[in-house]
């Protein structure tokens, strides 16, 4: 072995990038000890010692402590062990870190003040049965007394947002955004009207669930498209088929009372938030995001009311 290559720390700065005060420090605590002595009394390295050196260098790299790569090199823990406990460690603070990120990204794009920043901080930080119970109560307040309707508990659990245990950035603000919507009052209060005028039409014998909102974005999407105007006569086909679709749905006749019962029911949905909900929604769960219904509904209401009417003094 005498005739093995040996290496001072100056040689060993230069191979390995380190500086010398790194090295020398590594070899007073042991990490790296010197392998000889020089006649002179300079500490002397071996391969193997350039090769444990380049070990340490890579774990405090990865953020590994010291004292962690001490028992490592010393083969007093495998060092499988070692990075897989790391590797955790890292995932537990990256999850952090991404909450801290939305938060910020959140305020700052909101140009939010403390108040609000407080309570940003304080949604992301809900575990998981906190943030359950602030959805659970927001549907309770909407479907509340219709739990008997056999659609409803169906529809309770696709309204439910999961947030996963490891969410991305882009999870995290969305959780943050319906959190608020789901504590909004007026947006319950329409939510729940929306939700019992679809159990009274569910409720009609021997007819299937009806759907105002879905009719309408079918048969409209085309004149939307083409930019028709809803006061138009151009829209008189899109709004005779809505109507007699939703007439036949009910086991009426088109009339000008049909058309008043149509126009409740769409009111309560021509609300933005109800597609921001479910876009929201998609992306907490991994669904692919639908098409909006609000500007559809929205286009539906001005030419049902260009064709209602006047109403008599």
């Amino acid at each position: 072995m005498s005739g093995a290559t040996r290496y001072t720390i100056g040689e060993l700065a230069r191979r390995t990038g380190l500086s010398v005060k790194t090295i020398r420090y590594y070899a007073d605590s042991g990490i790296v000890p010197p392998t000889d002595r020089s006649p002179t009394g300079y500490r002397l390295f071996d391969a193997a010692a350039v090769a444990r050196l380049e070990l340490v260098r890579t774990l405090r790299d990865l953020g590994v402590d010291l004292a962690a790569i001490r028992r490592v090199v010393n083969h007093e823990v495998p060092l499988h062990e070692v990075t897989a406990a790391h590797a955790e460690a890292l995932a537990v603070q990256i999850r952090v870190l991404r909450l801290r990120q939305a938060v910020l990204a959140v305020a700052a794009r909101r140009g939010s003040g403390p108040a609000e920043v407080d309570e940003l901080h304080r949604l992301a930080q809900l575990g998981t049965r906190q943030r359950g119970q602030l959805v659970a109560d927001f549907l309770a307040s909407v479907f509340a007394g219709l739990g008997d309707q056999p659609a409803y508990p169906g529809v309770l659990v696709s309204m439910t947002p999961e947030l996963p245990d490891d969410p991305t950035t882009e999870q995290v603000e969305a959780w943050l955004e319906l959190a608020e919507v789901c504590r909004d009052p007026d947006f319950r209060a329409r939510m729940r009207r929306l939700a019992r005028q679809h159990a009274a039409d569910h409720d009609v014998p021997g007819l299937p669930r009806p759907d105002a909102v879905a009719v309408v974005r079918d048969a409209v999407a085309p004149a939307l498209a083409a930019g028709v105007d809803p006061a138009s006569p151009a829209a008189d086909p899109v709004v005779a088929a809505v109507t007699s679709r939703y007439a036949s749905l009910h086991g009426h006749s088109d009339n000008a009372d049909l058309r008043r019962r149509l126009l409740d029911r769409l009111v309560p949905a021509n609300d933005p938030r109800r597609d921001r909900y479910l876009d929201l929604l998609a992306v907490l769960n991994g669904w692919s995001t639908g098409d909006a219904t609000a500007p559809a509904v929205d286009w539906f209401i001005r030419a049902l009311h260009a064709r209602m009417p006047e109403p008599v003094h």
